[in-house]
């Protein structure tokens, strides 16, 4: 009796999480923006940016106001996110690029990707857009567990228009050099429709990662999308027109992938993530609001990212201000599924999803390491979810601050006890990353 009791409550929950399914897997859409600041969004306060979409999005989802990445550039949270690990321990500690002499990162290839570890639960993956993790084999998407891969492999185009890097032509079709025509946010998007209308003649769940590289610069709007916002907000600065224009073009696309779900009758039935990769680039027109820094420091600006999940057949808002890292999202959506999770990941289950109560209180640790003016060093921050330290670069003392009174990290605290705590809980990190290769 106790067993068929169990198998009972089992079966409310999943169907509490899925009732559209019965006992179907949900499909999974991740979709990551590249660069968009915490607040560039109308629903995290911004006043001059309209984005209907993602605003929808949110009202039929939950709306995460305590949501981070792993790290404050591309590479390392995309290593965390596909991985449910910290970048550094995985091989990624800064940004991997083709460039062997400015270089910081190398993903481990003994462990099991997000995409793996879907497969073994009969999902179909296809990643479209930024790849940013390898450039050549075996560290390319089709290598890590992504069935399909149509996009950019490289770290970023210097025009959204020819998609080229240093002259470069990065695109591909899995392995198949490609030359498509249009902008680059539009072109990932028709590929992802066009995804998304097959797979829904499959009886098979798919799990598709949607990595833009919008908003990250060079800042590229379409000229009408411009020419709007120039009209709408004329007092704003140029810089901050583009960008506002740029971000409203990412938001119409994540509206027609929207509308192409609901045409496939696949909305209700699919898990849909947004979130951005790191805190936005304030030299190029982002906002972090109300944070201090951005892009490329360990302030909260450069980490704490926008963050909404739509669980399928959600109809309501919800918000909620759980301490969560994008790596979470991986143990996350395994328990979702029923699926086997490794219990050795220091990510955890984002109880919010779960339905379950939370604590605020949690060890969450970020890192960058950076050629250019940092010399190929290595700087970090820690937080027990109250308190943080900080190193806001390798040649600067750390910092300790009161997150819950003073947000924006103006006052430094006198407090040696919390300071030396944090350190050694620190200590112990570099010791387990100073045993990971990441060359």
């Amino acid at each position: 009796m106790k067993k068929i009791g169990c198998y009972l409550i089992l079966f409310f929950l999943s169907t509490q999480f899925f009732p559209c399914f019965g006992q179907e897997k949900p499909n999974i859409i991740f979709i990551l923006a590249d660069d968009l600041g915490y607040g560039d969004l109308q629903n995290y306060g911004t006043k001059d940016l309209r984005t209907p979409n993602i605003n929808n999005l949110a009202k039929n989802g939950i709306t995460f106001t305590n949501a981070y990445a792993n790290s404050t550039v591309c590479s390392p949270s995309r290593a965390a996110i596909l991985t449910g690990n910290y970048p550094d321990l995985v091989g990624v500690p800064g940004v991997i690029r083709d460039n062997p002499l400015n270089t910081w990162g190398n993903l481990k290839d003994d462990l099991v990707t997000l995409p793996e570890a879907l497969q073994k639960y009969n999902y179909q993956t296809a990643l479209i857009g930024k790849w940013h993790l390898g450039y050549k084999s075996p560290d390319l998407p089709n290598d890590r567990g992504f069935d399909y891969f149509k996009g950019f492999v490289g770290d970023m185009m210097d025009d959204y228009y020819t998609h080229k890097r240093n002259g470069v032509n990065w695109m591909r079709e899995n392995n198949t050099e490609i030359y498509p025509k249009g902008h680059a946010t539009d072109l990932f998007t028709n590929w992802s429709l066009d995804y998304i209308s097959k797979k829904s003649k499959t009886k098979k769940p798919f799990f598709l990662f949607l990595t833009y590289n919008a908003p990250h610069d060079p800042v590229q709007p379409p000229k009408n999308w411009l020419d709007k916002v120039k009209n709408r907000e004329p007092k704003a600065t140029f810089k901050r027109q583009k960008m506002i224009a740029f971000i409203e073009h990412l938001d119409d696309n994540i509206g027609r992938l929207i509308h192409q779900l609901k045409k496939d009758n696949l909305y209700d039935k699919t898990l849909i993530i947004f979130t951005s990769d790191n805190g936005g680039a304030l030299q190029y027109g982002a906002s972090n609001q109300p944070l201090s820094g951005g892009k490329g420091d360990l302030l909260e600006g450069g980490i704490k990212v926008p963050c909404i999940i739509k669980m399928p057949n959600q109809q309501q808002s919800k918000l909620s201000d759980e301490k969560i890292l994008l790596m979470d999202i991986y143990p996350t959506l395994l328990k979702l599924i029923d699926g086997k999770i490794d219990e050795n990941l220091p990510s955890k289950e984002i109880k919010s999803i779960l339905n379950k109560r939370y604590s605020n209180n949690r060890e969450m640790i970020w890192m960058r390491r950076e050629g250019h003016k940092f010399g190929g060093r290595i700087y970090y921050a820690i937080s027990d979810g109250t308190y943080k330290l900080v190193q806001k670069n390798p040649f600067t003392p750390y910092q300790l601050f009161n997150l819950l009174e003073d947000p924006a990290e103006k006052t430094p605290l006198n407090f040696p006890e919390k300071f030396n705590f944090l350190k050694k809980a620190l200590a112990k990190h570099l010791q387990e990353s100073g045993k990971i290769p990441w060359q």
